[in-house]
C-alpha cells in the first residue's frame, strides 16, 4: 500500500539484476504491468542504452553499483526505456538493501523529467538566443559609435581647416584695411595739428582703430593662433597660459620636459592639445573657483603625458550638465589616439591627464 500510493517508480532489484518488488507508478511510467516486470533483469529493461541509443554495458549501470560498490548514487542525466521502445529523461536513485549486514540488492527510485528536461533545453536556447542577439546588438552600437567618432573627428578637422581659412582672410582683408585706415588717420591727424577740436576727434578715432585691431587679434588668436603654426606647440601653451593669467589673475605654470623642447608633433596633434588646454582653461576660469593651474608635459618612454591640474574646488560626481567641455577633451584625446583620465574630488581640484603612446622616435 504504502509503495502504490507513492507518485514515483520504486522498485527493488537482486544481486543479479532481477525485479524483486515494483510499485504501480514504476510499472506504469514504463509501459509494463507489475507481474510482468518481476523477475526480469531490469538493466536489460530500461537501462539498457544511452540517449543516443548506444548501448550501455552492464559494468557502466550506476543502478547496479549500488550493491557491486557498496555505495548508492543519485543520477539527473540519464534516460530509461518504455516497453514501446521510446525514452524518458529520468532522475533516479540507486542504494543498497541489507540483510544481516550483507548486501542482498538494491532500491531504486526514480522520476520522469522529460518536462523539466525540456524546459531547460527551452531556457538553455532562449539564453543562446539572447546572448547571439546581445552580441549582435553590441557589434551594431558599437559600429555606429565608431562611425560617430569618426564622424566627430572629421567635423573637427573641418572645423579647425574653416577657422584657420576664416583667420586667414580676416588677417589678410580686414587687417589691411584696419592697418590702412590707422595710416590714414595718423596722416590726417598730422596735417590738421593745428585744429585743435579736429585733432582730438582724429586721436578718438585712432583709439577706436587700435581697439579694433587688439579685438581683430584676439578672434584671429582664439580662431587659430599664428604662434601655433609658426613657433609650434610649446610656445602657443607659454603664450596662452600668459593671457589667461593676465585675464584672470590665476598664477599658471608651465613645465616642459627639456626632451622635448624641440620636438614637433603632427599638425592634428599639436591643434587638438593645444585646444584641449583652451577648454581645460576655459573651465577653470568659469568653474573652478582656483587661483593656480599647473601644465605639465613629461616623457615616459616612447610616450608623451599632457597634464593640466588646478587647485580649485573640484567635483564630487562627473557631471556634463553645465557643459560638454570635459566630453570634448576626451573626443579630441580619442581623435589623436591618447588615453585621456579625468579625476577629480570635492577641494581637490581637477587633474585631467592625457598619454599619448608610442609618438617618440626611438
Amino acid at each position: 500500500m504504502l509503495l502504490d500510493s507513492t507518485g514515483e517508480g520504486i522498485y527493488g532489484i537482486d544481486l543479479k539484476g532481477r525485479c524483486v518488488f515494483i510499485n504501480k507508478a514504476g510499472a506504469e511510467m514504463l509501459g509494463y504491468s507489475a507481474d510482468e516486470v518481476l523477475g526480469r533483469n531490469m538493466h536489460y529493461l530500461m537501462h539498457h542504452s544511452y540517449a543516443n541509443n548506444d548501448l550501455m554495458p552492464v559494468c557502466q549501470c550506476q543502478i547496479f553499483r549500488a550493491f557491486q560498490e557498496n555505495k548508492g548514487c543519485r543520477v539527473d542525466n540519464e534516460v530509461l526505456w518504455r516497453r514501446d521502445g521510446t525514452c524518458f529523461h529520468a532522475e533516479y536513485a540507486s542504494y543498497p538493501i541489507f540483510e544481516e549486514q550483507a548486501v542482498v540488492g538494491a532500491v531504486v527510485t526514480f522520476n520522469d523529467i522529460t518536462e523539466r528536461v525540456e524546459a531547460q533545453n527551452i531556457r538553455a536556447a532562449a539564453q543562446v538566443e539572447l546572448e547571439r542577439r546581445v552580441i549582435e546588438r553590441t557589434a551594431q552600437l558599437q559600429k555606429a559609435h565608431d562611425r560617430m567618432r569618426r564622424l566627430s573627428a572629421h567635423l573637427t578637422t573641418v572645423r579647425e581647416e574653416e577657422r584657420t581659412r576664416i583667420a586667414r582672410e580676416m588677417h589678410d582683408d580686414l587687417g589691411a584695411k584696419l592697418t590702412a585706415f590707422d595710416l590714414e588717420l595718423k596722416a590726417l591727424s598730422y596735417r590738421c595739428a593745428n585744429d585743435e577740436k579736429l585733432t582730438l576727434r582724429i586721436e578718438s578715432m585712432l583709439d577706436l582703430a587700435q581697439g579694433a585691431m587688439e579685438s581683430l587679434r584676439r578672434i584671429l588668436s582664439d580662431l587659430r593662433p599664428g604662434v601655433l603654426d609658426h613657433l609650434g606647440l610649446w610656445a602657443a601653451m607659454e603664450h596662452l597660459l600668459g593671457e589667461f593669467s593676465q585675464r584672470t589673475n590665476v598664477v599658471s605654470s608651465l613645465d616642459i620636459d627639456p626632451a622635448l623642447e624641440h620636438v614637433r608633433l603632427s599638425k592634428a596633434t599639436e591643434t587638438a592639445l593645444y585646444r584641449i588646454l583652451q577648454e581645460a582653461l576655459n573651465n577653470v576660469g568659469k568653474h573652478s573657483g582656483a587661483n593656480k593651474v599647473d601644465v605639465l608635459v613629461h616623457t615616459e618612454g616612447r610616450a608623451i603625458v599632457f597634464q593640466v591640474k588646478d587647485n580649485g574646488r573640484g567635483m564630487a560626481v562627473r557631471t556634463f550638465n553645465a557643459g560638454f567641455g570635459l566630453m570634448g577633451i576626451e573626443e579630441r584625446a580619442w581623435d589623436i589616439g591618447a588615453r585621456c583620465s579625468i579625476d577629480s574630488s570635492l577641494g581637490q581640484g581637477v587633474c585631467i591627464k592625457l598619454r599619448l603612446p608610442e609618438v617618440l622616435a626611438l
